[in-house]
């Protein structure tokens, strides 16, 4: 069902971005919020408290589709309010039991059920995957992706431009990998490795929840299947010294709390994505790549982080495919499942066609 109303709930940087972008690709947007954004929107703003169920109720009974940039544990409760209401749900949580509940309520949904529309999980499932379809067999897909800043300080290397919580869950939470054609779960900040973008040296090491729901569908069809999580060289080691030996796993809520006091996000920041698959074409063995360094950039007259515009577009660019047909418009949809070049060409999904330019 093609539709042109829809809610965006949560408007910090990446839903205020998203708004903006479906406001100017022709949607009717209501952005809501508990406060009023700082300055002119060009979309209608309600503001609203979210964990009232009769406030999300109503809002949600006059519009067609719903966008929750909001923490990924709000999620399952305005999933559920969305899939009572009987309207579209899209999301950018990489929380594995919040996209597991959501599998569940697709199977009776009269919309469609979009969690982890995000960069990743999100953008680099759709590249992975895209990738992996032009091999005849593929013997491992492996994806990469890392938000820095442009010029890091400090032995971290690191600023908090993402929900501190979302980047403690990853860096404390299980990992799902296929190894060797058997699906696993492995521990998060191991499995280290040197990788380069545009001549500057990172590290990778495993995170949680990057792949989506990418192990369900290519168990049995890929050999190797895993998501890391690219830092400057020594992030690692840190981390682990902080969360294990100071014990801060234990102690989440406070762990976010002092890694944002003590390095708070920054303007000038870059998103290098590198993703590899391999296999056999036509008889002989491969390696296709997608490697890209994105940088901020100007969208509705202002400029805009890398983290916020990647995240913001790959999710825009996804909505905009369910409104024109091009994606299923009920049950739950697989990000892998998402044509590369068809998202390339919507209106949003081109500014991932190149690398941004560095702007000085």
């Amino acid at each position: 069902m093609t539709f042109t109303k829809i809610a965006v709930i949560g408007l910090g940087k990446v839903g205020r971005l998203a708004a903006t972008l479906l406001h100017e690709g022709g949607f009717e947007v209501i952005g809501v919020d508990a406060q009023p954004p700082a300055g002119e929107t060009p979309f209608a703003f309600r503001s609203g408290d979210i964990s009232d169920p009769v406030v999300i109720g109503k809002l949600l009974s006059e519009v067609e589709a719903v966008l929750s940039c909001l923490p990924y544990h709000l999620n399952m409760e305005l999933a559920r309010a969305a899939h009572t209401a009987g309207i579209h749900y899209f999301d950018l949580t990489e929380d594995v039991p919040t996209t597991n509940f959501i599998i569940q309520l697709s199977k009776s949904a009269r919309g469609l059920m979009a969690p982890q529309c995000g960069l990743a999980p999100g953008f680099v499932g759709i590249v992975g995957a895209s990738l992996a379809d032009e091999f005849d067999r593929c013997r491992s897909i492996r994806m990469r992706v890392g938000a820095l800043p442009q010029n890091p300080t400090g032995l971290l290397g690191y600023a908090f431009n993402w929900s501190p919580e979302g980047v403690v869950n990853e860096y404390l939470n299980d990992c799902e990998v296929i190894e060797g054609g058997v699906r696993k779960l492995v521990s998060p900040m191991e499995w280290l490795e040197t990788i380069y973008v545009e001549g500057v040296k990172l590290e990778a090491f495993t995170t949680s929840g990057g792949l989506g729901t990418m192990c369900d569908t290519l168990l049995g069809k890929v050999d190797n299947l895993d998501y890391k999580t690219m830092r400057y060289p020594g992030h690692m080691d840190l981390m682990n010294f902080f969360f294990h030996e100071l014990l801060m796993r234990d102690k989440r809520g406070l762990a976010g709390e002092i890694l944002t006091n003590a390095k708070p996000p920054v303007d000038d920041d870059v998103v290098y994505v590198h993703v590899a698959a391999e296999g056999t074409q036509a008889g002989s063995l491969r390696r296709k790549e997608f490697v890209r360094a994105y940088y901020p950039i100007e969208i509705a007259g202002a400029r805009r982080t890398a983290i916020a515009w990647t995240t913001s577009a790959s999710v825009v660019a996804v909505i905009e495919m369910v409104r024109d047909g091009l994606l299923p418009d009920s049950g739950f949809l697989h990000q892998e499942h998402i044509p590369l070049e068809m998202f390339l060409q919507t209106p949003t999904g081109s500014l991932f066609k190149g690398g941004a330019h560095k702007q000085r």
